[in-house]
């Protein structure tokens, strides 16, 4: 089991980038697939992106895809959110989420939640 803290959001504007951490702990870090999911006033959680646990695969939606990077650092046990070009739509709470297992393994173990603000 894992349990994760998101830190590095705050306020952008339009154009602008911010760059999200996601520190883990737990042994089994390594194993685990993570991703990005946000939520914005008055709408459900939407996925973001995701990478497999060796950094082999990535995906993204395609709201963010080329703007947005998803990378991991298994020995300090860190994943990231780059998130260039911001849009004022980007704004939302940003979750990270730890699953134990790549496609139909469902995500088990969330964060508390980062909030990014971009203004336009």
């Amino acid at each position: 089991q894992v349990q994760l803290v998101e830190s590095g959001g705050g306020l952008a504007q339009a154009g602008g980038s911010l760059r999200l951490s996601c520190a883990a702990s737990g042994r089994t870090f390594r194993s685990y697939y993570m991703g990005w999911f946000r939520q914005a006033p008055g709408k459900e959680r939407e996925f973001v992106a995701t990478i497999s646990w060796n950094s082999g695969s990535t995906d993204y939606a395609d709201s963010v895809k080329g703007r947005f990077t998803i990378s991991r650092d298994n020995a300090k046990k860190t994943v990231y959110l780059q998130m260039n070009s911001l849009k004022p739509e980007d704004t939302a709470v940003y979750y990270c989420a730890a699953r134990p297992g790549g496609i139909g393994v469902p995500y088990d173990t969330w964060g508390q939640g980062a909030q990014v603000t971009v203004s336009s």
